[in-house]
């Protein structure tokens, strides 16, 4: 079959980059992760910092870009006290980003209050996770698709033990991977199809966070794109968030 996406994400190019520093074990806990989203719900300037963008991959290709951004939520479920991140792998029938790894969501209804209830509603219909199970945390910064997406990814806690039904017209299978990984600057890669083997004819530069699941006998779940960059995003918040927490901690008169 195809590939969807017009390329193989798993062989282009991994480009070197410099180290960057993990989150420590205690910052990703989930009573420590509480606190944090609350200051920056509650403190407008809390956490100072900026998403990271790979410009040549934010913006519509082609026909999308002549039209507005449809709006879309997803849930990033965060599950457990040492949280592990929920991920779905699309069914590979479907008519876009088939068999591709991804948050549960989808475009938001004009019946959709906000776009928490966007998120909520589409976890509920794609993995049967009941809203009222879901603490919701925060949101990260919308990240606009090269499909023509502008989503907001929305943060929830889901306590254990944690039930999900997929739906499999839409989901083939749910995976978990832990946070610790996905926030470790170590596992993550940008990558780069060159303009002769990109479907645009120009090149093409992604992030990616190939993971080799043990509950899966070690089979690799290959994270890339929108989802990864989403994941980037969130290391990026948390990272300024608990340098200035604890930089807070040690001169309280700078709060």
């Amino acid at each position: 079959m195809a590939n969807p996406a017009g390329f193989d994400p798993q062989g282009a190019a991994i480009e070197p980059r410099a180290a960057e520093p993990a989150l420590p074990e205690q910052a990703l806990l989930f009573e420590y992760l509480e606190k944090l989203f609350h200051r920056a719900r509650t403190e407008p300037n809390f956490p100072n910092w900026s998403p990271e963008l790979l410009h040549d991959r934010r913006s519509p290709e082609g026909p999308l870009a002549e039209q507005a951004p449809i709006a879309a939520s997803v849930l990033i479920p965060l599950i457990g006290q040492a949280p592990s991140v929920l991920l779905t792998r699309r069914t590979s029938g479907l008519s876009s980003h088939a068999g591709q790894i991804s948050f549960p969501g989808g475009r938001a209804e004009a019946f959709d209050q906000s776009e928490d209830t966007t998120a909520l509603r589409e976890a509920h219909e794609e993995i049967g996770l009941l809203p009222d199970r879901v603490r919701l945390l925060g949101r990260l910064p919308n990240y606009i698709t090269a499909s023509g997406f502008c989503v907001t990814p929305v943060i929830g806690w889901v306590a254990e033990p944690a039930v999900f039904t997929p739906d499999q017209r839409e989901v083939e299978e749910l995976f978990r991977v832990p946070l610790s990984f996905v926030m470790n600057p170590a596992n993550h890669q940008v990558r780069a199809v060159t303009a002769d083997q990109s479907p645009t004819g120009k090149r093409i530069r992604f992030y990616a966070m190939p993971y080799f699941s043990p509950e899966h006998d070690g089979r690799e779940f290959f994270i890339w794109g929108a989802t990864a960059a989403m994941l980037r995003n969130l290391y990026h918040f948390l990272y300024a968030a608990w340098h200035q927490q604890s930089q807070s901690l040690e001169h309280p008169q700078r709060r």
